[in-house]
């Protein structure tokens, strides 16, 4: 490779987003969260006129993928490995990702936006506005994603994810310990655990799924999900909801579960797939 290029940040993302596990796939399925500008003069100056824009051009460094490039990955959305300048991987020659967020406002040097699919602390190379009348080509082709899908050819004037999304739903006993949980704060859970699942049942580099009994299972960080693919089309169940802890780990002497584990298991027990 030639050269590097020596680039500044000029700011940094905050985001709910903490781990790689958190963020979605996409940005129109992110949250709310804030560019903190700095590190060049005159920000203020510098933002001027961005506040009439409803969408930016986020610039910036995967910097928790650094060094880690590949020239061949295999995307959530694909069964076969691609090539990776025909994905949106982060195991780029070089880290560099580019993302579209909607601008809800310009405070001082701080960007508030939504659609934010970035971890947080991302360090920010440069913000340009979106033009809809340069920038938007609704009818383009997506290459290998439009491969033998009909959707991709239906109202072709129409943004579209060309893919459609299984749908995710909670059996009963599932729901209430998933409740359970984001009464006590595990507000991302179910956001990750149906993004996971509407990419497809088939177990996947990207994806921790394996097979158990007459079902599946999904790790969601230490969380464990068994689910079946139900009677709708292109519907998959959620029957159990359980730590990935072991008893062990969770009621042994110097146990190194988090209580938030240690709690659910006295609540609900550590009994595995229900199918």
């Amino acid at each position: 490779m030639s050269a590097p290029i020596a680039l500044a940040v000029i700011g940094h993302v905050r985001s709910p987003f903490t781990e790689k596990a958190d963020a979605p796939r996409q940005g129109v399925l992110g949250a709310e969260a804030t560019i903190e500008l700095a590190g060049f003069p005159d920000v203020e100056h510098a933002l001027e006129d961005l506040a009439g824009f409803e969408r930016i051009w986020v610039l910036f460094v995967f910097d928790r993928a650094a060094g880690s490039y590949r020239p061949k990955v295999q995307p959530p959305r694909s069964e076969v490995r691609r090539g990776v300048l025909a994905t949106r991987s982060p195991h780029r020659p070089n880290p560099i990702g580019l993302s579209c967020v909607r601008l809800l406002a310009v405070e001082g040097r701080t960007l508030r936006v939504a659609e934010v699919d970035l971890l947080d602390g991302t360090p920010v190379l440069d913000v340009k506005p979106y033009v809809p009348y340069a920038d938007a080509f609704p009818g383009a082709r997506a290459g290998w994603l439009d491969d033998g899908r009909e959707a991709a050819l239906a109202q072709p004037a129409a943004p579209r994810d060309p893919i459609a999304p299984f749908r995710v739903v909670w059996a009963p006993a599932a729901a209430e310990r998933l409740a359970w949980l984001e009464a006590r704060g595990e507000s991302l859970l179910r956001a990750r655990v149906e993004a996971a699942l509407g990419l497809g049942p088939a177990p996947h580099a990207y994806r921790r799924i394996r097979k158990a009994g007459a079902g599946l299972v999904l790790a969601s960080k230490d969380w464990r999900i068994a689910f079946v693919e139900a009677g709708g089309e292109r519907t998959l169940e959620v029957r159990a909801l359980y730590t990935g802890y072991r008893p062990a780990e969770l009621f042994g002497d110097g146990g190194g579960a988090p209580a938030l584990h240690r709690a659910f298991a006295e609540a609900f027990g550590t009994s595995g797939p229900e199918f």
